[in-house]
């Protein structure tokens, strides 16, 4: 068989399967920092959920993934040149 038949071949046979979603690690090292021998968080907690729940850092807002809480960040203040 030529080379054309086997790459259809193997279309024919993949045809209908979805690729694997690779799942992501989760990875605690982002929420905590040591400096001087001190565990700092570096995320905020969430107020509804308690501590132990950490909010999601968007571009705009701060959100929970357990309750759905959202805290909109502070947009910069532009200042008008006249």
């Amino acid at each position: 068989m030529g080379k054309k038949v086997k790459k259809k071949q193997r279309i024919r046979k993949r045809a209908g399967k979805k690729k694997k979603h690779k799942k992501k690690t989760y990875v605690v090292s982002k929420f905590y920092k040591v400096e001087d021998g001190k565990i700092i968080r570096s995320r905020k907690f969430c107020p509804v959920c308690g501590p132990g729940v950490f909010l999601a850092d968007h571009g705009d807002r701060l959100s929970c993934g357990r309750c759905g809480y959202t805290e909109w960040k502070k947009a910069p203040a532009v200042a008008k040149a006249r």
